[in-house]
């Protein structure tokens, strides 16, 4: 096992005219499972590439453990990759599967290769296939094969390259506990890409969110959840996405009012007045998540009234998309059915809203250490 450290990590294609990744630094600890997630072609699979040492950075560091391995060959770190696409040897059977990076990176008696594949196989169900080649196995299968693949090298770190994405969501679902369950158990550290936030979100200690090859932010899931540095952040994690509306400020007194011509008026009070004003801003962009809307269908008294454009039921839930200027998805329980065309009131918490600047920054996100704001 072993730490990982990426210091301030760059990667230029097309003569520099294509930046991948830029200026990226981050520490994962001993032992720790870190997802990385964003939005296709954001960095985060030429980020394990070269974790893994199949790309080589324009510039920055790459560390394992106390050593530098930025020009060190693939093969010699002790490092182990999960493909999407599996990249099994369609000519070899489960066995020789498994026991070929053992054969190529280890002074291993073949009986004690044989021994290794046996045990990892007990691991992970697939005893009974070790005969069989990959032609042979469904794809939950073969994504069992491939971590088992990883596994019987017994690496210092794992990468994991959007492993369950060619699985359907049952199975994925399926899988996505059994990784859980055997990182927690080998306790080797781990670093995960994947596009689905929601995978990202329940399976890593750590969430890194990247956009345009810039981190964005980094922290424990529900921290960053909660307190999104940036609206990227904020409108990206969480589903479905953060509403987010213009709205112009305005300072009276103690209270800062938010307003978006005559659809939309809120008025902040106390500490979320005072960031505002400190702040100095006098447009913003405010965001609500969808689960943080109650909807009243007899509008009370303090609430935002919005007229019903359509109703969408998904079983245990409703979504509500409202007119509020802008479109706003709530999120209601399944007996909240109002008609389309209705008016209905809308009321949230002041401790819910999030407010975000004109680059995107935002003002009530905590200042933690695991915070990382883009910068402008």
């Amino acid at each position: 096992m072993a730490t990982v450290r990426l210091e301030n990590l760059r990667k230029e294609f097309d003569n520099g005219r294509i930046v991948a990744v830029n200026d990226l630094s981050l520490s994962v600890d001993d032992g720790e499972f870190v997802t990385v997630v964003g939005p296709s072609g954001c960095g985060k699979s030429t980020t394990l590439r070269m974790m893994a040492g199949l790309e080589k950075p324009t510039s920055g560091s790459i560390y394992i453990g106390d050593k530098d391995v930025t020009d060190i060959h693939a093969r010699e770190r002790d490092v182990a990759m999960v493909f999407q696409n599996y990249a099994l040897y369609p000519h070899k059977t489960v066995r020789q599967n498994m026991a070929f990076g053992l054969r190529m990176s280890t002074s291993l008696s073949e009986a004690e290769r044989d021994e290794k594949v046996h045990e990892t196989a007990a691991m992970m169900g697939i005893e009974e296939l070790l005969e069989d080649r990959p032609s042979e196995l469904s794809g939950g299968q073969k994504q069992r094969v491939a971590l088992g693949r990883a596994i019987v090298r017994e690496p210092d770190v794992f990468l994991f390259d959007e492993p369950l994405s060619n699985l359907d969501a049952k199975l994925r679902k399926t899988m996505r506990t059994e990784i859980q369950r055997l990182q927690d158990e080998l306790g080797t550290t781990a670093i995960y890409v994947t596009h689905d936030q929601e995978e990202a979100m329940t399976m890593g200690d750590r969430i890194a969110i990247l956009d345009g090859g810039v981190l964005q932010q980094t922290g424990a899931p529900k921290h960053v959840y909660k307190n999104p540095a940036n609206e990227f952040v904020g409108t990206f994690v969480g589903s479905p996405a953060m509403n987010v509306l213009d709205v112009t400020i305005k300072t009276e007194g103690d209270q800062v009012t938010l307003t978006n011509g005559d659809r939309f008026t809120y008025t902040l009070h106390d500490d979320r007045a005072r960031q505002v004003k400190e702040a100095g801003l006098s447009r913003g962009r405010l965001g609500i998540r969808p689960e943080d809307l109650t909807v009243h269908t007899q509008s009370n008294s303090g609430d935002v009234k919005a007229v019903v454009d359509v109703v969408e039921p998904i079983g245990s839930d409703n979504y509500l998309y409202l007119d509020l200027g802008e479109t706003f998805i709530a999120r209601v329980a399944a007996d909240i059915e109002p008609t389309q065309g209705d008016t209905v009131g809308v009321h949230f918490d002041e401790s819910d809203i999030h407010l975000f600047d004109r680059e995107g920054a935002s003002i009530f996100a905590d200042d933690a250490a695991d915070l990382s704001a883009v910068p402008a």
